[in-house]
């Protein structure tokens, strides 16, 4: 029935503060789709940015920041990724660490961004 995921809601609580950290430390395309919604394109799915000050309906329940916990796929070596947030003194909390992902084995690193959201970060393990 169901084939992907669209979209995923990301709430915030600074817009240009998430924008700037999504783009410049994650590499991730902006698109503005009005004054109040922002997608940050990752493949064919976003991550779309909901300010909790702003009137959107419908959202969630109880739309919090920091309360969320995302595994993103990174075309880098984890070792070049972690140089780049290195660089931009982004404090990476754990890893390189093997997990388990959704298609095998994965090596993650985990950091988090402005909101406290826990984001991992990871790449296939080396077979």
């Amino acid at each position: 029935m169901l084939s992907g995921l669209d979209h995923l809601v990301v709430t915030v609580t600074d817009m240009g503060r998430a924008v700037d950290f999504y783009s410049r430390v994650l590499g991730l395309d902006v698109r503005y789709r009005d004054a109040q919604r922002v997608d940050l394109i990752l493949g064919d799915t976003a991550l779309r940015l909901h300010q909790t000050d702003t009137d959107i309906a419908p959202v969630s329940a109880t739309p919090t920041p920091g309360s969320l916990d995302l595994c993103l796929r990174c075309l880098l070596p984890l070792d070049e990724f972690k140089q780049h947030l290195d660089a931009l003194a982004i404090d990476v909390e754990l890893g390189p660490v093997a997990r388990q992902g959704a298609n095998g084995p994965i090596e993650s690193i985990y950091l988090r961004d402005p909101d406290g959201n826990l984001l991992e970060i990871c790449r296939p393990a080396a077979r």
